[in-house]
Order: C-alpha cells, then structure tokens, then sequence
C-alpha cells in the first residue's frame, strides 16, 4: 500500500495546524491547503463588490460565483502557496485588516461553506494534498486516506498565540488572546453548519507538552504505516 495521497487535519484555533500542515506538505512534497484562505477570498471578494455584511444571500450567490485556485507558491516572499481569486494572485491581499473583521461571520454563511466545500474537493482531487481546517475530515474530505486532529488546551493555545503576536509586534496581552480563542472554540464547536469536531476514525494528537518538531515527527510516522 503507498503513501496516503490525501491527507486532513484539523483542529481548533492556534493548535498549531496550519504549521503542522505546511511542514508535512514540504516533506512529503504535496500541496499544503489550508481551507481558510478560500473563506478570505470570498471576504475579500465581498469587500471589493461593496456588499453588505448581513446580506447573506448575496454573499452566497458571490461565493458560488467566484473560482478560487490554491497553487505552489511562484514568488519567494515568505508565501506558502499562491492565492488565486478569479485568476488575480490576492495571497497577500485575503491578509489585510478588513479581511480579518469579517472573516469570521461570512465563514458561517451556509451557501458559502458549501460553494468553497465544492472548490476545496476539486483542488484535492487534483492534487496530493495536505488539507488543513476545522470540517475537513468530518465533511470536505471523510474519504481522506489519513486524518489528523491536532488538539491543545486553550491556555496552552493562548500562550502560543500571544507569543506570535509578540513577536510580530503585535499588542496584546494573555488573558485578551484567552477570552478570543474561547469565544472562537465554542462558534467553531456549535455552529450547525460542519461544527468543529475530531472525525471518529482520525487520530487524536494532542500538542500540549510537545514541540512542533516532535508533532511533526509523530504525523510522519502515521503517513508512513497508513
């Protein structure tokens, strides 16, 4: 039996698997996909058509709309992959201020979950994939050849968080990072539409007295006895 060619990992906010992704991906040598960006550009696209937040259904029928393509990153500035809305390279422009205020409510839209669900299969199918998200192995891929939650306690979270944002230059302080990563856990955890959740057959990794290094390792050995 070869490799696993697609393989999903999820986890709630600051667990640290997106980094967990993007590591695995360079190993093996796959796509590193993490599902958020396409929600970004879905934002960003809302932002540059002047729709209304709370409309929607016009959101919706945007998000069903556009086509977003995930690609190895073409320019080395520190990118993990090329963002492409509608063709226009925006991998730096779904990181903006604006984007990060209304990420979160368009990601909850129904009609938008499932317009990107449809992108993110259709990317998957043609590629080998590290997917990374919070409904990947519950939802967008349930087929996965190997699923990975990565889980940490909020306060270990929290530290880890603040750090990056200390060290980015960012102001903030323990118990703000605390209560926002609470807040984003029960959204994720009891939304109706794909609520965050470790599927039944994924392996449960938890990080918190491990490095990344060591999760890492720990991710390999599972790709290499799947």
């Amino acid at each position: 039996m070869g490799l696993p060619t697609t393989i999903a990992i999820d986890g709630p906010a600051a667990s640290g698997k997106s980094t967990l992704g993007a590591l695995l991906a360079k190993a093996l040598g796959y796509l590193y996909f993490d599902t958020g960006v396409m929600y970004r550009a879905v934002t960003l696209a809302m932002l540059q058509a002047g729709l209304d937040i709370n409309d929607e259904e016009a959101i919706g029928a945007l998000a069903e709309k556009v086509h977003i393509d995930i690609r190895p990153p073409s320019v080395d500035d520190g990118r993990d992959v090329d963002v492409l809305l509608d063709g226009q390279d925006v991998t730096w422009e779904i990181r903006s201020d604006a984007v990060n205020d209304y990420v979160s409510p368009v990601s909850v839209y129904a009609a938008v979950r499932k317009a990107m669900t449809e992108q993110q299969r259709r990317i998957a199918k043609d590629n080998k994939v590290v997917m990374v998200g919070r409904d990947i192995g519950t939802v967008v891929m349930p087929d996965a050849d190997l699923k990975i939650y990565l889980d940490a306690s909020v306060e270990v979270r929290a530290q880890r968080r603040l750090k990056e944002m200390l060290e980015r230059g960012e102001e903030s302080d323990y118990e703000a990072v605390l209560r926002s990563l609470r807040n984003r856990d029960q959204i994720d955890s009891s939304r109706e539409i794909a609520p965050l959740k470790a599927a039944e057959d994924a392996v449960v990794i938890c990080a918190d007295d491990l490095g990344i290094q060591d999760v890492l390792e720990k991710a390999k050995e599972l790709v290499y006895r799947v």
